[in-house]
């Protein structure tokens, strides 16, 4: 699908569909939706009166034009209240667009820039909804599908409006709400990719095409060279699979200092079948997904290398399969992490927080400034706040606020859950330093506080995806499917701080 910004009436625009948007109670078309309400012979205002057109958020009303206008079709689309939109309504209202249209064979549509008229987005708001919306709500992974898709496609998206500078501003908008929204569609097919395809080895291979498009310098670590870092508690959880570990380092360099201004961990448990304390059989398919937050790592660093921002940043990736097996990690044994604290493993099951110890003490002793890890670490977070909200953690809030701030702009709902230290009683072990659960009870925070306990003073944010890094059912531009979160909030976090 190709987007375009185009400046012109929207009347005039030949297309086999023009969308107007409508708000609730709107009592008359305004703008250019009066001027084609107008040559429809009042056919909006007509349906605006007797309540046909609600103007709810994303309902879609299809009229067709019957050869008055250029167009074939005014599809109007409903904003919500005029007062309550947001740049994440915006982009809500294009997904359902697109996903309406896809069977109505048009191949050709314009818009307006949905939005503007209201005063609440700015023309560069709106052009970047607009572009995530289309792209993020178009989304399918089909990859593994030999039955060809049903129903066409959009091939083209024109942006109009009249005002030439609006256009450019829209254009700077669509620019990067495109890079954005493709970033985010790159993790969302890592993702659903099933897990004997995305194997450790084949997500080490993911980065490696990212740095090498974007020339950013990449290592990857093998058994032997992780081994030689200490990393024991990584290896502890590699060792029961036949797939080799793999660790990632991948830089990108935005000012001439050497200091990195923020390390992005992603947990990368590429398959969990939760290893000796085995998961239930029923939905363990989904643990192909467990390498959620890597995922949103890989794709943010696609995205930071495109808008360039002026911060040093360092990927890190502990990626590796958590199998049963001869030779797998057993509940009782007691690792060695790569700062030398001892962890006893209550639980083989409470996989990701390990391979995490051993990524941030490496982003520690790296000197990062800044720690940012995503995981899809605790069934407890899903229990608290569904598929709707990521759980937020921290030791510097003013870190964390900016970091929901960012999710805000793009539409990820961040959390805060506590630290507080009387739960720090729950990951007490008798045998080593730490224990590796905390038990069922405030489980998202006590995983939580087992990752700071090698952290340090770094000021850090831990991200807990497992709720939203995978949605049932579509939603919004969210499809069925891996959601792509945070990897947007990650490029938008990293871009401020260029700021």
């Amino acid at each position: 699908m190709e987007i375009k910004v185009k400046v012109g009436s929207i009347k005039r625009i030949r297309a086999d569909a023009i969308i107007m948007c409508v708000y609730e109670n709107m009592k008359r078309p305004r703008g250019d939706l009066s001027i084609v309400n107008k040559a429809l012979g009042g056919a909006i205002s007509d349906l605006l009166h007797n309540g046909e057109i609600k103007g709810k958020l994303a309902e879609i009303t299809v009229i067709h034009t019957l050869g008055k206008i250029t167009a074939d079709r005014v599809i109007t689309v409903g904003l919500g209240k005029r007062n309550e939109l947001t740049a994440d309504k915006v982009r809500s209202a294009a997904a359902e667009i697109c996903r309406a249209l896809k069977n109505k064979g048009v191949k050709r549509a314009a818009i307006v820039a949905l939005g503007t008229c209201s005063g609440m987005l700015n023309p560069r708001e709106a052009g970047q909804a607009i572009a995530e919306g289309v792209i993020l709500g178009s989304y399918a992974f089909r990859k593994h599908l030999t039955a060809k898709d049903e129903g066409e496609h959009i091939e083209t998206i024109l942006i109009v409006d009249r005002s030439r500078a609006v256009v450019t501003s829209v254009q700077q908008g669509v620019t990067e709400g495109t890079i954005l929204a493709e970033a985010t569609n790159l993790a969302r097919d890592l993702v659903n990719e099933p897990g004997n395809y995305m194997t450790p080895t084949s997500l080490a291979a993911e980065a490696v095409k990212v740095a090498e498009k974007y020339k950013m310098p990449i290592q990857v670590y093998d058994r032997e060279e992780i081994q030689k870092m200490g990393m024991g508690a990584f290896l502890g959880v590699a060792q029961g699979s036949d797939q080799p570990p793999k660790f990632v380092v991948m830089k990108y360099k935005g000012n001439e200092n050497n200091d990195i201004d923020i390390a992005l961990i992603g947990k990368g448990l590429t398959f969990d079948s939760g290893g000796i304390s085995l998961k239930p059989a029923a939905d363990m398919g989904d643990m192909k997904g467990d390498m959620a937050g890597a995922a949103s790592v890989i794709a943010a660093m696609n995205a930071i290398a495109q808008l360039k921002p002026g911060v040093n940043v360092m990927a890190i990736i502990a990626a590796t399969e958590n199998m049963p097996g001869g030779r797998a990690l057993k509940p009782a044994d007691v690792l060695v992490a790569m700062n030398g604290k001892t962890i006893e493993v209550d639980n083989t099951d409470a996989e990701g927080r390990l391979t995490l110890a051993d990524a941030v003490s490496y982003a520690n002793k790296q000197g990062a400034k800044r720690i940012i890890d995503i995981a899809t670490l605790t069934g407890g977070v899903v229990t608290a706040l569904g598929d709707v909200t990521t759980g937020g953690f921290t030791n510097n809030q003013e870190l964390l606020d900016a970091v929901i701030k960012a999710g805000n702009e793009e539409g990820d709902k961040i959390w805060q859950l506590p630290l507080f230290d009387e739960y720090k009683e729950q990951n007490k072990s008798d045998v080593a330093d730490i224990k590796n659960s905390g038990g069922k009870a405030a489980s998202p925070i006590t995983a939580a506080l087992f990752i700071a306990e090698f952290i340090g003073n770094t000021p850090w944010v831990h991200l807990d995806i497992a709720g939203t890094s995978d949605i049932s059912k579509t939603r919004g531009y969210y499809t069925k499917g891996a959601t792509g979160v945070p990897t947007r909030t990650l490029v938008k976090l990293v871009t401020s701080l260029g700021k």
